[in-house]
């Protein structure tokens, strides 16, 4: 008999109210993230493998991190200073699997922040295969009146600029048979008005992740978006209303938030030869919810 979805993880009567600062830490959550460290077992689908995944201390960027290396990658990981902690915990587990583990600090809203991160990456990895898009940033507000430009800016820069730059960064270094991911959400089809900044940069995501993949396909180079629903990660209590929190993923079909480690295994399948004949398409793990 197989697992039953709806109770495999915490409901969320079984969540605390709570809130954090921005950007949040994996260990002050409760219950906290299961990034898949008792769960994911590797078969070598990304043996060789080169990998730049960008928030990846935690959340949904550490589960792909420690997946990506137990399928024998090689991972560097970026994460702000603040999330220095966290960040020494991925590169743990990635080591822990056998892999090289490799880690930068610093604000991807910097442009030239992001061209250092893929020279550090072909420099301490020797080459890169896989990049995946992952930091975002967002904030819950009441509506548009309350979003300031300096909110703007930080979500655009950080979920849609770092990402072109980049992929921009990374072309020159990436082979036939590479692969982008980037991690777009429900929030492009179903923006929330709380969210207005945040889903606008989400639906860009995905549009930019077509739109890139027709270009690189002829190259051998493929560009895939996953689209996460309410996923239990430390964005969540660093950027909604407490009350939020301890109901965070009710509203889905499963009744649950998704975990990181739910989310994992799609990275995975869309970095590997197991999707060759997948490009400019979306995988959506939503919890029931669907997408068009």
């Amino acid at each position: 008999m197989g697992t039953d979805p709806r109770t495999r993880y915490a409901e969320p009567d079984q969540q605390e109210p709570q809130s954090q600062d921005h950007p949040g830490h994996s260990g002050a959550m409760d219950p906290e993230p299961d990034y898949g460290e008792k769960s994911y077992r590797g078969s070598g689908k990304l043996t060789g493998k080169r990998a730049l995944i960008t928030g990846g201390d935690s959340g949904i960027g550490r589960a792909v991190a420690l997946a990506f290396a137990r399928e024998g990658a090689d991972v560097m990981i970026s994460y702000l200073e603040a999330e220095e902690t966290d960040a020494r915990e991925t590169c743990r587990l990635v080591k822990e699997a056998g892999r090289t583990a490799r880690s930068l600090a610093g604000d991807i809203q910097d442009e030239q922040h992001c061209r250092h991160l893929v020279d550090r990456c072909v420099e301490e990895l020797g080459g890169i295969d896989i990049l995946v898009n992952n930091a975002a940033y967002q904030m819950s507000q009441n509506g548009i009146a309350d979003i300031s430009t300096d909110q703007f800016d930080q979500v655009m820069k950080t979920n849609v600029y770092a990402m072109f730059w980049l992929c921009k960064a990374a072309l020159p270094h990436l082979a036939e048979g590479s692969a982008i991911v980037n991690t777009t959400s429900i929030q492009a089809y179903e923006p929330s008005p709380n969210l207005l900044d945040y889903a606008t940069s989400k639906a860009a995501i995905l549009n930019f992740t077509k739109g890139l993949a027709q270009e690189l396909a002829p190259r051998g180079i493929r560009v895939n978006a996953v689209a996460p629903g309410p996923v239990w990660t430390p964005l969540i209590p660093a950027t909604l209303p407490a009350d939020k929190v301890g109901e965070f993923g009710a509203d889905t079909p499963l009744g649950r938030a998704g975990q990181p480690a739910e989310l994992a295994p799609l990275y995975v399948f869309l970095a590997s030869d197991d999707s060759t004949y997948v490009t400019g398409e979306r995988i959506g793990a939503t919890g029931g919810r669907p997408l068009p």
